[in-house]
């Protein structure tokens, strides 16, 4: 069986392995204090082309989410996100838990527009009886979308000077935010990030690390305490030597580029080739999640030799399935998914 599940269903990039058995018998201090966090923030912010930034370390994407909104929100704020926003889809009500709501606004390719979050603002302002019902208190927005898609510097720009006009924080989840980066048609950096953005993070676990993810924090009023609430959410991990290895070891060099980059490059392949075949995709991606709308007789076949997920139910006998390539996906097994689909 070949997988195109998702993007971590291997172990980590070897370069990473090796920098972790080079590194195992040192005895280094606890809690993100060592030598090699210290590096892995440095190499960031060098990336970021700036020192002005708080970089912290955490294992997953939902513990990400969790500790930031949790963070920034008093008791009587929810936080806008689009209605496919993974903190609204996937995380099990785990921002709900924290005590917020998530304010889900519809639509079609999982990006919010700036015209969005000023009306939803400003509809809750203008309410006279606005103390009955949830502040929205900040914005969640991810890059790329669970869709795939990507937001141009133009898009998050104006998203940026909505939010710092009525002064709702803008955090970015970058859980997939290297095969955002290197997708064709990308014009943002980590520098536009840290220029746009009061809080974002780069994603470890779904870009070649074990785990982890890199929060970069740009805002000072939200930098204050940020490792008290790492540790109040269960976040603080003891061996944080194991985070700075990791993202010492993807930065570097342009090895978390690198590897996203051949992510894409092989799932725009397969995108191409589904096309190819008079396949339609769902929605247009250019990242490494592919939508392909099939038929129950053509899942069939491919299911005789790949697993991948389903995604959501069409009309007549169609559905919506996800492919999805990563940092370690191989050229051999996409160009055997290739010539499976001509044959459908």
């Amino acid at each position: 069986m070949i997988y195109f599940d998702c993007d971590y269903l291997e172990g980590a990039h070897p370069k990473i392995l090796e920098s972790l058995i080079k590194s195992n018998m040192e005895q280094l201090e606890g809690y993100g204090t060592d030598k090699y966090c210290e590096k892995a923030k440095l190499l960031i912010k060098q990336h970021c082309n700036t020192n002005d930034i708080d970089v912290h370390f955490l294992v997953g994407g939902t513990q990400t989410n969790k500790t930031v909104i949790s963070s920034i929100l008093r008791p009587h704020q929810g936080v806008i996100s689009a209605v496919s926003g993974h903190i609204n889809t996937h995380e099990t009500g785990a921002i709900e838990l924290s005590g917020h709501k998530v304010l889900a606004l519809p639509s079609d390719d999982g990006k919010l527009t700036s015209k969005q979050i000023e009306e939803t603002y400003l509809s809750h302002i203008n309410d006279s009886k606005k103390e009955h019902t949830v502040k929205p208190g900040m914005v969640y927005v991810s890059n790329p979308t669970e869709c795939g898609t990507i937001y141009s510097k133009t898009e998050l720009s104006r998203i940026s000077e909505v939010c710092r006009k009525h002064n709702l924080p803008l955090f970015l989840d970058g859980a997939r935010l290297g095969y955002g980066l290197t997708a064709e048609g990308n014009d943002l950096t980590l520098s536009d990030l840290t220029n746009l953005c009061d809080v974002f993070y780069i994603g470890g676990t779904k870009v070649g690390a074990l785990f982890g993810e890199a929060v970069v924090i740009t805002s000072d009023a939200l930098k204050e305490d940020f490792r008290y609430f790492i540790k109040q959410n269960g976040a603080l991990l003891a061996k944080g030597r194991l985070l700075g290895i990791q993202f010492s070891a993807l930065f570097e060099e342009t090895l978390y580029f690198d590897i996203a980059k051949s992510a894409n490059h092989l799932s725009i392949k397969i995108k191409e080739a589904f096309l190819q075949h008079n396949i339609p995709m769902y929605i247009n991606s250019a990242t490494n999640q592919q939508f392909p709308i099939l038929t129950q007789e053509q899942v069939n076949k491919l299911e005789q030799k790949y697993s991948f997920c389903f995604w959501e139910e069409l009309e007549d006998d169609k559905a919506v399935y996800r492919f999805c390539t990563s940092w370690a996906t191989t050229k051999e097994n996409v160009d055997t998914l290739i010539e499976d689909i001509q044959t459908l």
